[in-house]
């Protein structure tokens, strides 16, 4: 038990745990944000009233959702620009550099 103890404590598992969690909470918040305000701006700049993530071209029977693929990609962005700023921000990007 005491070795289990020493690995949770030393590899950080618990820390690890609770930036799953919150990293979850975030992606959530950032999903609302894109979903229900980013999306739709974007949708009345495209010429779309609608929601951005239903547009589609169609060539044929084949239809490209470009919308989805916009939005899906505004989430990344964004989730990505707020990790990174988090870990700048917390002082993470230096701990793991040698002296």
């Amino acid at each position: 038990m005491k070795g289990f103890l020493d690995f949770i404590r030393e590899q950080g598992v618990v820390g690890l745990a609770v930036g799953f969690i919150l990293g979850g909470a975030v992606s959530k918040v950032v999903a609302a944000l894109v979903a229900d305000i980013i999306n739709p701006i974007v949708g009345v700049a495209l010429g779309s009233a609608g929601n951005l993530a239903n547009e589609f071209w169609k060539i044929g029977s084949v239809r490209i959702l470009y919308g989805d693929f916009i939005s899906v990609f505004i989430d990344f962005s964004i989730i990505a620009a707020v990790v990174y700023f988090g870990v700048k921000f917390i002082g993470l990007d230096k701990l793991d550099k040698k002296k």
